[in-house]
Formats: structure tokens, C-alpha cells, sequence
């Protein structure tokens, strides 16, 4: 996220007032403000109705979370002040913090956090599951929400703390009541920063500014926990759709920070004195072909396991990403060096051979109905999965359309169950964070058409394993859970993954308190 520093020094008036009255002459504090290039263009406002990290990025900015992840992935409160459960695990009671205030000037209650998880259970894959094994969740009072589980769940505090999409943001009572399914209207929060709509350009400009009464929490900041100190009065959001225009902007000190620069211009930018590349990520990105599993050809189980056998992870990542340093082929479903990491079923997808896959498609029955991918050129990572695809699948015998558009477009057509004819898709391309599929509560793991994911696979096996996942209470019982989920999703070929790869940000060294995290942080950034 980007920004040049631009300060404006405002004329010290200095008083004609005798000395003798104490007057002395006085200067007004510069407002900072922190340009960042994002790493797409902001079209959604919706953290809830979408999965977009563009779109959870702009939630972490107005919003706040009743418990956040730490930098080693463990729930801390956030909102919270303190909270207990019963002796049998059942009964969960949390009791906010004082000082919470929504950007209206309204006091965070309970009713707005039961409205907002409520909300939130509707569309998440960890919070389906906490919902599917909640008895009630209710405001006791204005402070005080009590959870009560209708089962023991093992993963309350991680649900509701979890760092990535969807994030269980606090909204107000009122805007929590929108369906789940529709996009909110009002983007009130009580998070560090205010969304300012008036100023918005939806490809060009997104503009927050501090909230003043926000109360930080006193903890040091760790990923997305601690206290979140705006320190400066602005961030601005100015989106380039072009890579080397970013670059440039970046380099000319128009801009602070640059959240995705392409991995080939890495080289160059380091090379400036004034600027810093790095990796903020530990665990990386997971590189994801999407099928729709509603819609020929791709409603076929054996079509998208012969797909997924021509996906060769070496070819995208060489292709998309580049420089060896950044990547690293991965067969598991869950990242690489992780505790659910293995190879069960994974042959499928380390198959990569365009031969095995022409077997495997003639075997399918496909009778030549075109794949549509939906190619976001203004990303660069995913356009080159996208096309890498196309020629892939083409070798393979498919008949392929690729059809060329922004990520926003994108994002807003993949919510699409319509035909293709009028307006629906057969493929996309994404990442997701490594901290978002560590286990089978993500929502890229669900197996339940109606509520799960953008694609809509179906699977009852997987969602019996992933609903027994969330109550497991070993680790030798978690991995043997997730490795059934992992034999399941290759089964019906879910999903193509397509390696694991990190991707660096690149700032002028004017920044200062970048927060290491999966998530690009805004609060605690200064500028000197």
C-alpha cells in the first residue's frame, strides 16, 4: 500500500498580542499523509459478502475484531476485555472494553457484535462451523455477549480471531442486519482509520483518515494484535493498473509504499538506495486454479481431475513468479511446512504431464464445451496463471476462451451462478494466503454448494471430515482429519494449486514500524 509523504506546513500566525499577556507565536502540526500503492483496485466494500484481500485489507482499516492473531498465529483480545467459559466448555462470556466507539460517535454494544458474527457465520467457513454448533449467542447487556455451544468446538477464539477472509468484523447492529448475500451500504466501523465515501474513486483513489477517538489497546503489536496507533492523519490508496507506471511513482517519491510490486521488478527497486524490498510473510501465498463445478464441462469430477493433471506447478511458478528465491513447488493442499502438510492423493495434481491428461480427458466423456477463464490483467501473478492455463489446457484437448479484465470485474463475476451465455465462468485464478488454508475450516475447503466458496463444489465426505475437524482434539486426530479432507478435495478436484510463492512489498526507507504479518497492516506506520 503506498504512499509518498506530503506535508503540508500551514502558516504560523503569529499573534500581534503583547509579550506581556504571555502570548508567544505558534505553529500548526503538518498533516502526514501515507501513500501506498494497493496491490488491486478497491470495488467492494464488503469484507463479509467477499473473500478479496483488497476488500479485507480496506476492513482491517475501519474495523475492529473481538480477538486478533498474534505473530505466531495465537488469538489475543483485541475488543475484549476479559472473558471466561464454563467448567464444561459450553458457555462462553466475553465483555467488551471501554472506550469503543463507533465512527458516528455510537458506543460499541453486544447487539452490534451478535449481529456482525451472526452475519459473519452465514458466510465463512470457520464460522459456519461455530454456528453449525452454537445453541444461542445473545447480548446479556451493553458490554456482555454470551455464546452458548450446543457441542464442545475446539476452535471458538480461533474463529473468531482468525486473521484473513472472511474476518469477523464489528459493524453496527443495523448494517449487520443486510443479508449476507448482499453488499452493505454504510461503512461505519470503529477501527483506527475512517473510510472517507465522498472521496472515493473506485480505479484511482481511496482516501481513510485517523479516528481520533480510537482507544488502542496497551499490548504491543504483533501481526494483527496490540495497539493500533494511527500514526499519521492519512493514508491514500492510489491504485496503477500498470506495474512500471507503480515503479516509477515509487522510485520518483510520489508514492511510500508499494504492496505488490511484480517479482521481476524486485531487482530494480532494491537497487535504489532509498528504497527497501522485503518479504513480510513467513508462511506465503498458495497459488489456486478455480473450476465452477456447476456449469459444463467443469460439473464433471473426472474433466477437472484431467485439468488438474496438466497444471505442472514448476510452469507457473517459473512463469508467474520468476526468480526461484520467491517460490516452491507444493502437492499438499495445506502449506508446505505446516502441521497438516502431506501427500495424500496428491499424485493427481503432481501428475503435470500433458499426455497423462489427454488419457485422462478422453476417458472423462468431454464432449468440447468451452472453458472460460476470467484472466485479471492488472495483476500480474494471476494474468500469467491465467494464460499459462489456457495454453495448457488447449495442449490438453479443451477447447478454451480467456477473456481479459480487471480484478474488481472479477471478483464482483465470480459470485455469478448464471450460464456463460449470460455473464457466468468456468475458471478463475487467485492466491490465497498460507494463513487462510492451514486447515479444513477455510472456506476454499468447503464442500457445501450453498454456502461455500466461489466455484460451489459438493461433497458431503468433505464436509463430514471438516465438521469433525472442529470438534478433533489431538494433533495425531487433527492430521488424520486433515488428510481425509485432502484426499477428498483431490477426489473431486476442487481446486488446481498451483505452488506456493512469496510475494515482496517495496517502500522508501522514510517508513517506519512495518508490521510483519500475512496481512498488510497500516496502523503503526510512521513516516520521517
Amino acid at each position: 500500500m503506498l504512499g509518498w509523504i506530503k506535508r503540508r506546513s500551514l502558516l504560523a500566525a503569529v499573534l500581534a498580542v503583547p509579550l506581556a499577556m504571555g502570548a508567544m507565536p505558534t505553529v500548526a502540526q503538518a498533516e502526514t499523509t501515507l501513500r501506498v500503492i494497493p496491490h488491486a483496485d478497491l470495488k467492494n466494500l464488503d469484507p463479509i459478502w467477499t473473500t478479496a484481500y483488497i476488500t479485507r485489507n480496506h476492513g482491517y482499516m475501519i474495523y475492529d475484531t473481538l480477538f486478533a492473531m498474534d505473530e505466531d498465529f495465537k488469538p489475543q483480545p483485541q475488543m475484549v476485555d476479559t472473558w471466561s467459559t464454563s467448567d464444561d466448555g459450553l458457555v462462553w462470556t466475553f465483555v467488551l472494553r471501554d472506550g469503543l466507539k463507533f465512527h458516528d460517535g455510537a458506543p460499541v454494544t453486544a447487539t452490534d457484535v451478535v449481529a456482525s458474527l451472526e452475519r459473519w457465520g452465514k458466510r465463512d467457513g470457520m464460522g459456519q462451523q461455530l454456528m453449525a454448533n452454537t445453541a444461542s449467542l445473545e447480548a446479556q447487556d451493553d458490554k456482555t455477549v454470551v455464546l452458548t455451544l450446543a457441542n464442545e468446538y475446539g476452535l471458538v477464539l480461533e474463529s473468531i480471531g482468525k486473521i484473513s477472509s472472511n474476518v469477523p468484523f464489528i459493524m453496527p447492529a443495523r448494517v449487520a442486519a443486510t443479508d449476507p448475500f448482499e453488499q452493505i451500504t454504510d461503512f461505519t466501523g470503529s477501527g483506527p482509520f475512517v473510510f472517507e465515501a465522498d472521496q472515493w474513486v473506485p480505479g484511482s483513489k481511496v482516501v481513510y483518515t485517523k479516528f481520533a477517538d480510537y482507544v488502542p489497546r496497551e499490548e504491543p503489536v504483533s501481526a494483527a494484535s496490540g495497539g493500533k496507533i494511527a500514526k499519521v492523519d492519512k493514508v491514500e490508496w492510489t491504485y496503477f493498473p500498470d506495474q512500471t507506471t507503480a515503479m516509477n511513482a515509487l522510485m520518483a517519491g510520489e508514492i511510500d509504499f508499494f504492496e505488490a510490486p511484480a517479482n521481476d521488478l524486485a531487482p530494480l527497486l532494491d537497487a535504489n538506495p532509498d528504497i527497501t524490498v522485503e518479504v513480510n510473510d513467513p508462511l506465503g501465498n498458495v497459488g489456486f486454479a478455480r473450476f465452477n463445478h456447476l456449469l459444463p464441462p467443469f460439473d464433471n469430477a473426472e474433466v477437472r481431475r484431467a485439468a488438474l493433471m496438466a497444471m505442472k506447478q514448476e510452469d507457473y511458478m517459473a512463469g508467474a513468479v520468476g526468480d526461484p528465491a520467491f517460490w516452491k513447488t507444493c502437492h499438499s493442499v495445506f502449506p508446505c511446512g505446516t502441521p497438516l502438510d502431506n501427500d495424500v492423493g496428491s499424485d493427481v495434481m503432481s501428475t503435470g504431464d500433458i499426455d497423462k491428461a489427454k488419457e485422462a480427458l478422453a476417458a472423462s466423456g468431454y464432449d468440447g464445451t468451452p472453458v472460460v477463464i476470467m484472466q485479471p490483467t492488472d495483476i500480474p501473478i494471476l494474468s500469467a496463471f491465467s494464460l499459462i492455463t489456457a495454453e495448457k489446457l488447449r495442449d490438453t484437448g479443451f477447447e478454451v476462451e480467456v477473456q481479459a479484465m480487471d480484478w474488481s470485474t472479477l471478483t464482483s463475476r465470480r459470485a455469478l451462478r448464471d450460464p456463460v451465455a449470460d455473464g457466468g465462468w468456468n475458471m478463475f485464478h487467485t492466491w490465497w494466503i498460507g494463513a487462510d488454508v492451514i486447515d479444513p475450516m477455510a472456506i476454499a475447503f468447503s464442500g457445501n454448494p450453498e454456502a461455500g466458496w466461489f466455484g460451489w463444489a459438493e461433497d458431503a465426505e468433505l464436509e463430514t471430515a471438516r465438521t469433525a475437524f472442529a470438534v478433533a482434539g489431538s494433533a495425531d486426530e487433527k492430521a488424520e482429519i486433515g488428510a481425509k479432507v485432502q484426499e477428498r478435495l483431490w477426489a473431486i478436484g476442487a481446486s488446481g494449486h498451483l505452488g506456493q510463492f512469496f510475494t515482496p512489498v517495496a517502500y522508501r526507507n522514510n517508513v517506519k514500524g512495518l508490521i510483519k504479518s500475512p496481512v498488510q497492516f497500516f496502523w503503526n506506520i510512521g513516516l520521517e
